[in-house]
């Protein structure tokens, strides 16, 4: 029998903690941490991939397109393309130019597409034969 690496574990753990603070961010209208928090539970989630698929402390990035190549992960086009806006929000939500710029471009029906696609992914990646050991 098979066991999860206690590192991969850890990344899925961290992964339901930051889901879980999206929801509250949501909750208190903070919609930008809504985003960058649905960022970083992608990040995890393919983290924990790749820690159980090499056996190594993943590469220290928040490029999920180089995370998805490393694990060789094959997403259905629009998961695909949801990766890809959410791998170039990374930045913006990080670093904001213009904080009332980005407020107005992320607005609540955004954020919770956004949240909502997150959870979807991450559900889906989690169901990876890798992880479902």
């Amino acid at each position: 029998m098979y066991i999860m690496l206690k590192e991969t574990n850890n990344w899925l753990k961290m992964v339901d903690y930051d889901l879980k603070t999206a929801e509250h961010m949501f909750e208190t209208k903070r919609y930008i941490y809504v985003i960058f928090l649905c960022h970083l539970a992608i990040e995890k989630t393919l983290k924990a991939l790749v820690s159980e698929e090499t056996k190594k402390f993943p590469p220290k990035t928040h490029n999920l397109m180089y995370l998805t190549n490393v694990v060789k992960i094959t997403f259905e086009k629009n998961f695909l393309d949801f990766i890809g806006i959410m791998n170039n929000v990374s930045i913006v939500t990080r670093y904001p130019e213009d904080i009332s710029k980005l407020v107005k471009y992320y607005p609540k029906n955004t954020a919770k597409e956004y949240l909502n696609k997150t959870k979807e992914i991450i559900s889906w990646i989690k169901k990876d034969k890798r992880l479902e050991k």
